[in-house]
């Protein structure tokens, strides 16, 4: 099991950047599945970036403004978020699966709000 409290939401301009942190309680080091997820109200929880052994992937809503990355000295998992829309808006979710028959851990959420 790994915990993972996620940090840096908040209420942005549109045109704004902010950059979420996910810090885990243990090495995520090639972590075999991880990523960032979105949800709004109403709606199903969607995938926004993922990391997997290196190799990153991106909601075509958000490839070219949103970058996934991780620093495995601090166990954490980054999205920085660029040009941000009201659309972005939403509770952003980390998620970590360390290998295949592990199973995925989330972490609360933080709240990223962006105004028109």
């Amino acid at each position: 099991q790994v915990q993972l409290v996620e940090s840096g939401g908040g209420l942005v301009q549109a045109g704004g950047s902010l950059r979420l942190s996910c810090a885990a309680s243990r090495s995520i080091f090639n972590g075999y599945d991880m990523g960032w997820y979105r949800q709004v109200p109403g709606n199903q929880r969607e995938m926004v970036a993922t990391i997997t052994t290196g190799r990153t992937n991106y909601a075509g809503s958000v490839q070219g403004r949103f970058t996934i990355s991780t620093d495995n000295t601090k166990n954490t998992m980054y999205l920085q978020m660029n040009s941000l829309k009201p659309e972005d808006t939403g509770l952003y979710y980390c998620k970590v699966r360390l290998n295949s028959i592990s199973s995925a851990n989330w972490g609360q959420g933080t709240q990223v709000t962006v105004s028109s």
